[in-house]
């Protein structure tokens, strides 16, 4: 696979280079593409646990009738008043 980087990604790969960190380029994207990797998976697990806790909402408010947005805040703004 050929890939064309811009000025600024090769830029990029060659700072990290001279660091000495990383000893060639193909290091330097092997761990570039590790970390995105972590990064999808992490994302994923993300969205499935928002997910869940949406559909944990939608099922408490099939069960119990929703707060009114107005009461919800009072109802805060009450209780901080106390503390």
């Amino acid at each position: 696979m050929n890939i064309t980087l811009t000025p600024e990604q090769e830029s990029l790969i060659r700072a990290n280079i001279a660091t000495g960190k990383y000893q060639s380029p193909q290091q330097l994207l092997e761990v570039a593409l590790r970390l995105l990797e972590e990064y999808e998976r992490a994302e994923n697990e993300w969205v499935l646990s928002v997910r869940e806790k949406i559909q944990a909402a939608i099922e408490m408010s099939e069960k119990e009738p929703p707060i009114d947005g107005e009461v919800f805040v009072s109802g805060i703004l009450e209780r901080f008043k106390r503390e």
